[in-house]
């Protein structure tokens, strides 16, 4: 059997394959990218057991100490600190731990060269040639970067009510919205709140839905977020092809991330990418959990593309 892992900021999926690339098991659980500290360590190792165990049961794996004839598992936040305690968890012939990048744009393309532009509460582009040479852009987390991501979206629409509030922004939807969404008495207020730890920045992402419903149905300002972010995203993805092809070469390129799900985000990024002749937009396969289970299954010399519906990609 084959293990894929996708270690997300908020959620981890695990799935279980066999050596034809059918998915046998599979399940989810909390988020598992960071473990700084004994408490930190202890939550890896449990959220890993959990989820793992879940989807090895489900595949009719003997419980117990676990193992597989090869695993990946990509992880959020970097590898590095993670690696050493997954023998805690289970055993396996060959075990790869890597960035999620990699794994998702193996699931996005199905282990084909490309790029994936990857959005979610933060934001980063990833590339891959057909000679496997690797390169990124952004990633620099909410302080120094994000752009794209759902937490930065947020940001912008809360400076957006606060320049209006002011006197020196325009009027928009957003105000009132984001007021409310927060339990909030002004944009102000809201401004407090987000900085509480009632307002971690995986809730504060979330209201990022609110910013594409009102740019759906028309408000200018937070439309104009959205395109903004969106080419931000573009912008990321066109560097990484300089780095690793050439004009003249074609290249393709996909996506992954819940900012995605706003259709003027979506919209304008393909517009955007798809204006280079030479580069072609593509719809995911797969999500990155099961683009984990394809390098899982690659590393045994296994070429087998998994598939499942209810792994695919939203």
């Amino acid at each position: 059997m084959f293990l894929g892992v996708d270690g997300g900021q908020s959620s981890t999926i695990a799935v279980v394959g066999d050596d034809k690339g059918n998915i046998t098991g599979w399940a989810t659980s909390g988020p598992c990218n960071h473990t700084a500290g004994d408490e930190g360590r202890r939550k890896f190792i449990r959220i890993m057991r959990e989820c793992v165990g879940q989807a090895a049961s489900l595949a009719g794996m003997n419980s117990g100490k676990l193992h597989f004839r090869a695993a990946c598992l990509g992880m959020s936040g970097g590898p590095d600190d993670k690696a050493g305690l997954l023998s805690e968890v289970f055993t396996a012939e060959h075990t790869i731990v890597t960035q999620d990048g990699r794994i998702a744009l193996a699931g996005a393309l199905g282990g084909q060269p490309g790029v994936i532009a990857i959005a979610g509460t933060g934001s980063f582009v990833y590339g891959e040639n057909a000679a496997g040479e690797p390169a990124r852009a952004g990633g620099w987390g909410y302080i120094f970067g994000d752009e794209g991501g759902a937490f930065n979206i947020v940001r912008q629409a809360l400076r957006a009510t606060l320049r209006e509030q002011e006197g020196w922004g325009p009027r928009t939807a957003l105000t009132p919205a984001l007021v409310e969404a927060a339990g909030a008495t002004d944009p102000n207020h809201a401004l407090h709140l987000f900085y509480t730890p009632d307002w971690p920045r995986s809730r504060v992402a979330q209201l990022a839905k609110l910013v594409s419903r009102l740019g759906e149905e028309g408000d200018p300002v937070a439309e104009g977020i959205l395109r903004t972010e969106a080419q931000n995203l573009a912008t990321y993805t066109a560097a990484v092809r300089r780095r690793l092809w050439s004009d003249a070469e074609s290249v393709n390129v996909s996506w992954a991330g819940g900012v995605f799900t706003s259709p003027i985000v979506l919209g304008r990024f393909r517009a955007l990418i798809e204006l280079d002749g030479g580069t072609h937009c593509h719809e995911p396969a797969h999500n990155p959990a099961a683009g984990a289970l394809i390098l899982a299954l690659r590393s045994g010399g296994i070429s087998a593309i998994p598939s499942s519906p209810p792994l695919k990609h939203p």
